[in-house]
């Protein structure tokens, strides 16, 4: 059989943006490795520091590399597909796993991969019209994604600029309580920062992060709202069962399935 490259593209290309069921199984199995994928970086930051075994980085480094490939090789524009953000998070994180004697502690911004899951748009639509469940509660799984992975991305950033600095930050453990506490406005006081750049970094995370985490943990906690622009006043969002506009009064018909809870 002769090896045909365009046959090749064209067969990953179906497989990364394709509608098929082998196309939709091979998304969710990569969704499925980037969330395991993410789990083993974390647990492993905290339960083993020193990264002394890197056989599992290797093979993980591997399958990355496979899929960075495969990706890069179905893109239509792979000159933009390279300069995206997600593909660079991706060159970072591969690079961090076969080069752990110069980037042992740049590793942990291998924490980064946890961004593929809010890029993941093929994977979130097909379960948007495959389950009325995620479908009725997709804004709260979005904003609950985006607050697990800013606050573990601020950890990984925390870990990377204090571990060498700070005594008080021996793991990735010590740099998530110290994350938590500051963007929960709680501040013990038992961990603090010494260094210049500890205590800017302190002061972005106040300023920027608390209103993101604040505005997220809102969004997930608040009461499930239907989008259906009202005709007269143009009010977007309405509770499930309303019958009429919040603001103006008038009649709504809002489509829907009779499953509300």
């Amino acid at each position: 059989m002769t090896f045909s490259y365009q046959a090749l593209r064209e067969r990953l290309r179906h497989l990364y943006f394709g509608q098929s069921p082998a196309a939709r199984i091979w998304r969710y199995v990569l969704l499925t490795f980037d969330v395991l994928t993410i789990g083993y970086f974390i647990i492993s930051s905290m339960l083993d520091p020193g990264r002394i075994h890197h056989e599992i980085d290797y093979l993980i480094a591997g399958v990355l590399l496979l899929d960075y490939l495969g990706r890069l090789m179905a893109s239509a524009q792979p000159g933009r597909y390279v300069i995206s953000f997600t593909a660079m998070a991706d060159v970072v994180v591969i690079a961090s796993l076969i080069a752990p004697a110069f980037f042992e502690n740049l590793a942990f911004l291998r924490v980064i991969r946890m961004l593929r899951l809010l890029r993941s748009y093929h994977v979130l639509k097909e379960l948007r019209d495959s389950s009325r469940w995620f479908k009725r509660n997709e804004e709260i799984i979005h904003s609950g994604v985006n607050l697990v992975v800013f606050i573990f991305i601020v950890t990984a950033l925390v870990y990377v600029v204090e571990d060498d600095r700070n005594p008080a930050i021996n793991n990735y453990l010590d740099a998530l309580y110290f994350t938590v506490t500051t963007l929960t406005t709680t501040g013990f006081g038992d961990i603090t920062m010494s260094d210049s750049a500890g205590r800017l970094l302190t002061v972005a995370i106040m300023i920027f992060g608390v209103a993101l985490f604040l505005r997220l943990v809102q969004t997930i906690f608040r009461p499930v709202k239907v989008h259906y622009k009202c005709p007269d006043c143009g009010l977007s969002r309405h509770d499930t069962d309303a019958v009429h506009c919040k603001h103006c009064g008038r009649v709504l018909n809002i489509p829907t399935e009779g499953e509300w809870g």
